[in-house]
């Protein structure tokens, strides 16, 4: 069992397709509105229906209050790192606070490529991203940004702006070496979708974590830890992910906070978005956090 204790936070993945972009702005504003923590946009530039990851955010921060916005997550093969990190810097000052970084070294690599970027996979690629990071971390909080390794060449510049609030920097990783550098290098682990990280797989996932970051002197307690969940709230037939009523989405989400682990929940729904997220702010978000105080309590 295993819980580290941070507070719980609630998301909504948006859909980046310009042609919905009418509904996914009434989304934002539902999120917000329903007192959600984040919005999630993801980010496959290569795709030719989504908007921009940073340009959909940028125009959604104008029309949202309060909410954070999450890169789920930007592709570090298309983003350089220290323009990526100057661009969630810019964003948290424009937007007060309200970016959270998530990263990840780019998982297609055909598409990738076919913009221009490397072809880079496995090890390379986790090397890349690893020595990404220290590089977004230094540009994040301003000063001398200078590196030279055999993925990266930075001759050195003096970052800015910085934010007034830290910008948390996120990973979303899958596999034992990149899990491994989540654990040594990220404030947060994003998992996939819990069609592609079932449950059951997340314990050993989260032991190659937290002996990463003990392994680098870290602990484990200091990471955030997300799950992207999509499903359908409600009794329907034939979907995918979690399916089922009120009851067993609260309980289902609080099992994976309190035993699993996980402090954070972005919410992909599967059908009727603007229903869906109405059910899950108004019913589900405020069972679980109230069932994992209680749980909390009792230990």
């Amino acid at each position: 069992m295993t819980d580290y204790g941070h507070p719980m936070s609630f998301g909504l993945s948006l859909d980046p397709d310009a042609g919905r972009l009418t509904q996914t702005r009434q989304l934002a504003r539902a999120a917000a509105d329903g007192g959600l923590d984040i919005l999630a946009v993801q980010d496959h530039a290569y795709q030719p229906t989504h908007l921009d990851a940073w340009t959909l955010i940028t125009h959604l921060a104008t029309q949202t209050e309060r909410i954070s916005f999450l890169t789920d997550v930007a592709d570090l093969q298309l983003r350089p790192p220290a323009m990526l990190a100057n661009a969630a810097a810019s964003l948290g000052v424009l937007a007060e606070g309200r970016i959270i970084l998530g990263v990840g070294g780019g998982a297609f690599a055909d598409a990738i490529a076919g913009m221009g970027g490397g072809r880079r996979t496995g090890r390379e690629m986790v090397a890349y991203t690893e020595q990404a990071l220290p590089i977004m971390r230094a540009a994040l909080t301003g000063g001398a940004v200078r590196l030279h390794s055999d993925q990266h060449t930075i001759e050195g510049y003096t970052a800015g702006p910085v934010p007034a609030s830290p910008i948390p920097l996120w990973l979303g990783s899958q596999g034992p070496r990149m899990l491994a550098v989540t654990g040594r290098s990220s404030d947060g682990w994003i998992s996939p979708l819990n069609i592609y990280v079932p449950p059951e797989e997340v314990p050993a996932k989260q032991e190659i974590i937290d002996d990463a970051a003990r392994s680098a002197g870290r602990d484990p307690v200091a990471i955030r830890r997300i799950y992207n969940v999509i499903g359908v709230i409600g009794d329907v037939r034939g979907g995918r992910g979690l399916v089922g009523d009120v009851r067993l989405w609260t309980e289902t989400l609080t099992a994976w906070a309190t035993e699993l682990g996980f402090d954070t929940f972005v919410f992909w729904p599967m059908t009727a978005p603007l229903s869906q997220l109405a059910v899950f702010a108004a019913e589900v978000v405020p069972a679980v956090r109230e069932q994992v105080g209680r749980i909390r309590g009792r230990r």
